[in-house]
């Protein structure tokens, strides 16, 4: 599994937020310190408010605060809301492929095994581990 820069920014941009408490910041504030592009931070926030995971605040004294305590957000749904649900492999996805493979493979187990020992790792894993480690 790759995690994208789009997903390093976010994480980065959500500790931010954490480390910041209950104090309303502004994107260009976070952009600033985290040395993250605004316009791509911008677009990085609309995906994490759609989803549920910040919150926005208009005006003067707008910016972004988070939804809820930090414990409350998993890993595993920050980097689904911004990477998509990974797959390790293609013959793992629901949908049209079929792999040509797939009655005789020996390796399908292994990823499925895989996948679901990365999905319950990053799940156990919350905002708030990230900043108290």
């Amino acid at each position: 599994m790759k995690i994208s820069t789009k997903t390093q920014y976010g994480l980065r941009a959500l500790i931010y937020l954490a480390r910041a408490g209950k104090k309303i910041c502004p994107l260009k504030e976070i952009s600033k310190k985290e040395n993250i592009p605004f316009d791509y931070l911008e677009k990085i926030f609309s995906k994490l408010q759609k989803q549920g995971i910040v919150k926005a605040r208009r005006g003067k004294n707008g910016g972004y605060f988070l939804s809820c305590s930090p414990k409350k957000i998993k890993i595993k749904k920050v980097i689904e809301v911004l990477e998509g649900n990974w797959i390790a492999v293609k013959c793992l996805t629901k949908g049209n492929f079929v792999c040509p493979q797939e009655k005789k493979c020996l390796a399908k187990n292994f990823w499925q095994t895989l996948k679901k020992s990365i999905d319950k790792t990053l799940n156990k894993i919350t905002l708030a581990d990230l900043i108290t480690k």
